[in-house]
Order: C-alpha cells, then structure tokens, then sequence
C-alpha cells in the first residue's frame, strides 16, 4: 500500500484510500450501480480482502474459517480480536441450539467462549441463554432468520473491526464535515445555522452579525438602565431611571413597536427578569419593590413587599414557576418564592455576603451569584454542592450562555471574564477593549450557538466579540453617553438591543445593502 499512487497538491491522499471511501459514499446514498461501475474500472473494492473472506465464511456458516480469518489478522488488538471471536461464536452457539445440537452449543461455551478476555456478564448471558427453555424455544428459528441473524453479525463485525479492514461509517461525509467545521472555526463572522457550500472555502463577512443602527428607540424620559429580549425573540424589555418599564413588541420584519408601559413603580426600575415561557416580566425597582407583570396584558399580577430587605436582581428557574432573588444586605441573602410571593427556600445568615447579581442556569442546575465585589458562588440546586471562584477585581454583573455551560462576569478593571460552570478551567478566557471603572456595565452572549459576546461601555460605544478572540472584532457607534446594557435576541441571531445614559435603545441590524433605514419610535 505504501507504493499507491498518491492525489492533492501536498501527496497526502493515497488514491487506493480515496477510492475505497468514495466507493462507500456511493453505496451509503444509495448509488450502487455507480459504487460497482467504480469499482470495475480502479480494480478497488469497497471492501478489504480480509472482510470479504469473513462475508463469506459468515454466509456458508464456516465457523471454523471464520475463527482461523479472525486470528490471523495482524492488525487486531487483542480486545478487538477477542470481540470479534465473541460475536462469532455467539451466532455458531444459536445456529446450534437452532439445530437441537445442545451439547455442541454447551462445548463452544466451555471451550471457547470461557477462555476469550470479554465482560464475564456476556458470557453469563450467553450461559443463561442455554439453561433457560424460554431462550432455548425463541431460538429455534427459521433459515431465513438465519440469515438475518448472520446479517446483523456482519453488520457488528463492521463497525468493530478497524480500518483498514473495514471503513468507519460515513468516512467521506465525516471528513467533508471536518473540513467545513474547522473553515467555520476559523471564521470570526460565521453566525448562521444554514448549510455550508462545498463549492469555495468558507468565508463570512460582518454582514453576518448586527453592526449597523436600524431603529432608534426613544420613549423613555431618562437613562435606560436595563434591556432584554425575550427567550423567543418576540418581546423586547427595558427599564429606565424614568420610574418606568417597556414591554416592546418584535415584528416580522424585526422592527420594533411599543406594547406595554409599565408604570406603578416608583423609584428607577434598575432590573428585569423575563420568565422562560415569557409569559411573565419581573421588574425590579432600585431600593424598592419586585413586580411580576403579565406580558399580555401588561398588568402588575404580584408586587412582592415588605420584603424586609433590599433586592439587587432576580432570576427565574425553568418552570416559570419559582423565582430567587439576591439582597444587596448582608446576611439576607438569597430567597426562593413562588408566583404568588410564598416563600419556598432561603440561603441567608452570618456567613452571606451582600449579593451584586444572581442568574439560573436555563437547564435549572445551578444557581450562580456574584457576592463581596469579588467572589462567584456556583450552587448545584439539586446536591447543594458549592464552588467559590475569586476574581482579583470588583464584579459588576453576570451572564450565562444559553447551553449552560458557561458565564461572563464584567469587571471594573476594563475585562469581561468567561468561566465554565463546570469547573475544569484554572483561568477564565479574557476579553478587553471597552471601557469600564465607574458603573454597572452589562454584557450578554449572543448569536449562533453563543457564539458572540456583546457589552456596552462608558465611552458610548458597544463592543462585540468572537469568544475566540479576545480583541473586538466590531466596535458600534451611535450612542452619545454610557451604554449600560446590551441584548442579543436569542432566536434572531442578527439582531441586537443597547440601553444608554442618554435616554434611548438602539437596534442594530445586518449592514447588508437592503437593510431598514434608521427610524426613531418615539
């Protein structure tokens, strides 16, 4: 095999190898009549020799042949081997039980199967399966199940056995997916679910992510502190130091119109927690009140009072049912409660910190809070297990990738931090570029599979990244104060909110040459 002519500009391809793995293709699709015309013009057939031979002794019932094959292919592990010979003398075991021959069946037990290095448990299996009448009925079988059975043997030996013996399955699709996967990675822009084209190398441009303003909002009266979309896209949330609360409405054409204004707060409304079926809004005031708002009809359902405590930000588990709030008090800690304001479970006492922000992870596995400017606590709800991670800088706020898997904590010395939920990493992945000392910074994943990280800053702009990279691959002008908060929307992966100092949200769009024409909705 060595002396194969080779293909590719690099000589790395053997063609024989190439040959054999299109041959596969063409059969797995369904081209037969192509797959053996090819084969009858390179002279290569899809399958090896050493299979060949076992597809045929398997058919005739060559057991015998069979095991002499197995053994005196080199390129087997003795695992693999002692697999493969297990497999074998399963189906002779059956075949002899079929014919009524017990003791042969019971011999090949004894002096074959026992002495192969497999699980004891499939051995005793196979032993139960000649001591049990029920077993011993079921397998005495037709011939054509026979020959399904020998079918199914074959279809075992193939995936076990290694190349080249056999082909792994989908070889050529498995490696044209590599390919595209790794063209993908390597593309700071890629943000679309679509399938890939073979016909060029993949390549994305910034269109592909929202870097241009295509409607500016302007209804509230003073800085908007706080802005998220829905989880399906379809609302969009935002909170002001104007006392006030908007449910927008995301239309088809991904404009955005005012739904609701929510206004029975009286003090700057500094947070929001949209419900997972987002049928419910929290709001919550600034060194006030929690309100749980009916999105369809904009109705305040429950103002949760007299909490004797002051709530620095909320979070709803997957249920839509149970929601937690943090206190930025010490020593009160986290609470639990339902729609109705019950309380179902509390973390507080002498050893809780003030609480800066807390979010769920959406599986509903973990709860994660930012306490004494510094330190991040992962809590597994369910085993009550717990993981500090310390930052050297003073935390401002907290956010978690849709999978779960990951969060973003942005710190007053001008970083956004991911971490793994998890716990594997020693260090978290840095992002740098924005500007932030003084205020509460908020930045969000976003686009395909959380691909893209977004944050606003203190000198009016919005930043975005590739997680990838550390550095900004876009850097969104428009705003003339602070950006305090940003907001991918998570089913329109070219589609992106910010809140500013200067009293409006700006939606950013696609640069694609028919994009919207900036509007105000005032």
């Amino acid at each position: 095999m060595e002396g194969s002519p080779r293909l590719g500009s690099k000589g790395l391809i053997r063609k024989h190898e190439f040959v054999r793995i299109i041959i596969q293709c063409l059969l797995s699709i369904g081209y037969e009549k192509s797959a053996s015309c090819l084969e009858l013009e390179s002279g290569i057939s899809c399958k090896s020799d050493d299979f060949q031979t076992l597809e045929s002794q398997i058919s005739s019932g060559n057991w015998d042949g069979c095991v002499d094959t197995l053994n005196t292919i080199s390129d087997l592990t003795d695992d693999t081997r002692a697999a493969a010979l297990f497999l074998v003398f399963k189906q002779c075991l059956l075949e002899s039980l079929k014919c009524g021959d017990d003791k042969l069946a019971l011999a090949i037990l004894q002096k074959e199967v026992s002495t192969l290095h497999v699980d004891r448990g499939k051995v005793h299996n196979l032993a139960r399966s000649i001591l049990s009448s029920k077993e011993m009925e079921q397998s005495k079988i037709d011939d054509i199940a026979v020959c399904e059975l020998r079918k199914k043997l074959l279809q075992e030996l193939e995936k076990l056995l290694p190349p080249p013996i056999t082909l792994p399955e989908n070889r050529l699709e498995h490696l044209v997916e590599t390919a595209v996967l790794s063209q993908i990675d390597s593309c700071m822009y890629h943000n679309l679910s679509d399938a890939v084209s073979l016909y060029a190398d993949h390549f994305c441009g910034r269109d592909q992510i929202p870097t241009e303003t295509v409607q500016i909002l302007t209804e509230h009266k003073n800085e908007v502190w706080f802005v998220q979309f829905s989880n399906n896209g379809e609302y969009l949330a935002s909170s002001s130091s104007d006392c006030a609360a908007i449910i927008w409405k995301v239309l088809e054409d991904s404009r955005v119109t005012l739904h609701h204004t929510l206004r029975s707060h009286q003090e700057p409304v500094s947070f929001l927690a949209w419900s997972p079926d987002d049928s419910k809004l929290l709001t919550c005031g600034n060194v006030e009140v929690v309100k749980l708002w009916d999105v369809e009809t904009g109705t305040c359902k429950h103002t949760f009072g007299d909490l004797g405590f002051i709530v620095s930000s909320c979070a709803w588990f997957p249920d839509s049912k149970r929601l937690v709030c943090g206190s930025s008090e010490p020593e009160k800690g986290i609470y639990m409660w339902d729609c109705d304001g019950n309380e179902l479970k509390a973390w507080r006492g002498m050893r809780m910190p003030k609480i800066l922000d807390l979010a769920v992870t959406p599986d509903g596995e973990n709860l994660i809070s930012i306490f004494s400017d510094k330190e991040i606590r992962i809590l597994n709800v369910g085993t009550n297990a717990e993981r500090v991670v310390s930052e050297d800088n003073s935390i401002t706020s907290l956010s978690i990738s849709g999978d779960s898997k990951f969060f973003i904590v942005n710190l007053n010395s001008q970083e956004i931090h991911m971490w793994d939920v998890a716990g594997e990493w020693e260090k978290p992945l840095k992002f740098t570029g924005h500007k932030q000392s003084k205020y509460v910074i908020r930045s969000c994943f976003g686009g395909l599979n959380s691909t893209f990280i977004a944050s606003g800053s203190e000198n009016s702009q919005v930043y975005i990244w590739n997680r990838r990279n550390s550095k900004p691959i876009e850097v969104l002008r428009g705003h003339s104060m602070t950006v305090k908060c940003v907001s991918w929307n998570h089913k329109r992966p070219q589609m992106l909110a910010s809140a500013s100092d200067d009293h409006t949200i700006r939606i950013w769009g696609s640069s694609r040459p028919n994009k919207i024409q900036p509007q105000e909705l005032s």
